[in-house]
């Protein structure tokens, strides 16, 4: 059996009992970065546990031989942060379990698109979760030009090297939109940006330097 098992995003006490339990009670853990991830099972008392290695870079080489494993005992899959298969590694290894009949059971818990919607004051009716935009300025307006089409606020993860190139695509594009960025999302220095594109803008240029995780949010109405 294979259980996709979201984990915190920054702060561990976001873990869910039931994720706990599961963790503890699995033969197995794959994970992206087993050496990141022992911190999480040591702080739930999982650990010692075997893991198993599953990231971008071999999860086609060894999917058939874990969902072969998984028929016969239960293995929990985890990725660094969040839920498993939401940008991050997962989807085959899903799609291959379900293909030869292996259960698949989803732990919910973490996420930080989600989380990032519900506190940023954005219509949350509707929404496209963009994953990682294209770097090129066409793609990333298209993308986001779906969204709008769709009268969705637009959800997408952005690395500081990038965010204020991305941004400028945003304002020469959607001057009107209102752009919302969660950063370090559960962590020490989580903070919320908000306002028209120019203003996020102008409120970076004034910091030394842009660090952290991001999740960019972008509302048309």
């Amino acid at each position: 059996m294979l259980y996709v098992v979201a984990t915190p995003i920054g702060n561990l006490g976001d873990i869910s009992l039931r994720a706990i339990e599961t963790l503890k009670s699995a033969v197995f853990v794959m994970a992206e970065n087993p050496l990141y991830s022992k911190r999480l099972l040591e702080h739930v008392g999982a650990w010692p546990k075997e893991m198993v290695q599953f990231a971008e870079h071999n999860e086609q080489q060894i999917v058939k031989d874990l969902t072969r494993r998984l028929a016969k005992e239960d293995g929990c899959l985890i990725t660094d942060a969040g839920t498993p298969g939401v940008s991050d590694p997962g989807f085959r290894l899903v799609r291959e379990c379900i293909k030869e009949n292996v259960s698949v059971i989803p732990i919910p818990g973490a996420s930080a698109a989600i989380a990032a919607l519900s506190a940023s004051g954005l219509p949350t009716d509707k929404f496209l979760f963009l994953g990682f935009l294209q770097k090129t300025a066409v793609k990333t307006v298209q993308a986001l030009q779906d969204a709008a089409n769709a009268e969705a606020t637009a959800i997408f993860y952005e690395s500081p090297e990038r965010i204020m190139k991305t941004l400028s695509y945003i304002s020469n594009a959607f001057p009107n939109s209102q752009v919302v960025i969660a950063r370090e999302l559960t962590k020490m220095h989580e903070e919320f940006l908000r306002g028209a594109p120019d203003q996020v803008i102008a409120d970076l240029k004034t910091r030394q330097a842009i660090k952290g995780e991001m999740t960019v949010l972008v509302s048309f109405k």
